[in-house]
């Protein structure tokens, strides 16, 4: 049995489908708060979850009231009044898109969830003003992944957020902080409150700490398996995609990061024979779209060649786009072993 090739698939994803996939990935469809399970040593991350809590009952009482962001900050003092957001501030791995994708599910009414990366091709498909005018119909606004390495889209969503809250949207986001670089240098609540300084008096920051839990306590993901031996196990997968990886990174320049999760849909796994460090940061980046939308959807991963670890090469980890790759591995790290387990 010949396995699928995604350089055989032509994703086509319309505008509106785009607006109406604005929720939480599969992988998210079934969280709730009840679902997250605290790290017992890092107390942030209960604390976390009782503030999700609290923010999603405001959002559903649709009232200005910010007395929960006093005791949650710890400053004695209330914000201005407005609606506010909330931001989660954390590492790899911590539960920070559990408790975002947690906290869309507890809002009743219209809502929308997207990564940064969806909504800046949200934009693009729709155009700023059409995108303003349809989300700001909805009462939550979450946004996964909050990106400040590209100071064009950067601008456009902080400009985009402040349009959607000015109409009274409330706003969840999260990003990451580097787990080796606690306290400089890394993307943090101080650069995101900056970054978004209109409306920085509308969020409140919780930091959510620990160890990446994809990874905590669990064996080393599988090794690089052997051409012939991963062209066997994916011909021997029903539903599984089978792809040399320098083709199908060519292939995936030709493709809109927008139409990603539309290319991968339906696969029961995903096998790259081959796998190289890559060549250049464009088919990094375009890489780690890629991961993304695996995880999004739960899809297993193996590989042949280099470690998926070696993927970027150390030039790239030690450079602006370092979180995107450092999550990537960590991400395709998960699905490996998950394939391992199969």
């Amino acid at each position: 049995m010949s396995a699928l090739r995604l350089v055989d698939r032509r994703p086509e994803v319309t505008p509106d489908e785009l607006v109406q996939a604005m929720t939480p990935p599969p992988r998210f469809d079934a969280v709730r708060f009840d679902s997250y399970l605290p790290n017992p040593d890092e107390p942030s991350q209960a604390e976390a979850v009782g503030a999700c809590r609290a923010f999603a009952e405001q959002v559903d009482a649709g009232t200005p009231s910010t007395s929960w962001l006093r005791g949650l900050l710890g400053r004695g003092r209330a914000r201005p009044a407005g609606l506010p957001g909330l931001y989660l501030d954390g590492g790899f791995g911590v539960g920070k898109t559990h408790l975002l994708a947690s906290t869309w599910h507890a809002v009743r009414g219209a809502k929308s969830y997207g990564t940064f990366v969806e909504l800046t091709n949200l934009v693009g498909a729709l155009g700023f003003a059409e995108t303003v005018r349809r989300l700001s119909e909805h009462r939550l606004l979450a946004i996964d992944e909050f990106e400040l390495d590209d100071p064009g889209d950067t601008m456009l969503v902080t400009q985009l957020v402040a349009k959607l809250t000015d109409a009274g949207v409330h706003v969840a986001a999260t990003s990451n902080t580097l787990p080796d670089k606690l306290g400089e240098g890394r993307f943090a609540a101080q650069d995101f409150l900056r970054e978004i300084h209109a409306m920085s008096a509308r969020f409140a920051v919780v930091r959510v700490d620990g160890p990446d839990y994809r990874h905590r306590g669990l064996p080393d993901a599988p090794p690089p398996m052997a051409d012939d031996a991963l062209t066997e196990l994916a011909e021997g997968t029903d539903g599984a995609a089978l792809d040399d990886f320098a083709p199908l990174c060519d292939f995936l320049a030709g493709v809109h990061p927008s139409k990603y999760g539309r290319l991968v849909d339906g696969l029961s796994a995903v096998h790259l024979r081959g796998v190289r460090p890559a060549r250049d940061q464009d088919v990094a980046l375009r890489l780690v779209a890629l991961a993304d939308r695996l995880y999004d959807r739960a899809i297993p991963v193996r590989s042949s060649g280099v470690p998926l670890s070696e993927m970027f090469t150390q030039e790239m980890l030690e450079g602006g786009y370092r979180k995107k790759y450092l999550r990537a591995i960590s991400r395709l790290t998960a699905l490996s072993r998950d394939l391992a387990k199969s």
